[in-house]
């Protein structure tokens, strides 16, 4: 029983896990980084940071399940 509460943990997390990575902007400033124009976008870097946060959680989240549901600790 509580083998499964970490699997359906672990599937969910993968395909959270999936859809951030997907929606994180390159790391590059692009043709803006160029000529400076850069700090324009400022908010979007906040954003990111946030996204990148949220996105460490949950592969925590999903490295734990993983390492619980791999070993068979509960069962």
């Amino acid at each position: 029983m509580v083998t499964t509460i970490f699997w359906i943990i672990q599937i969910i997390s993968s395909v959270l896990l999936i859809l951030l990575v997907m929606i994180h902007s390159p790391k590059g400033d692009g043709i803006a980084g160029i000529g400076g124009a850069s700090h324009v976008f400022a908010s979007q870097k906040n954003a990111e940071s946030g996204l990148n946060k949220l996105t460490m959680w949950v592969a925590i989240v999903f490295f734990v399940s993983t390492f619980i549901a791999g070993f068979n600790i509960f069962g």
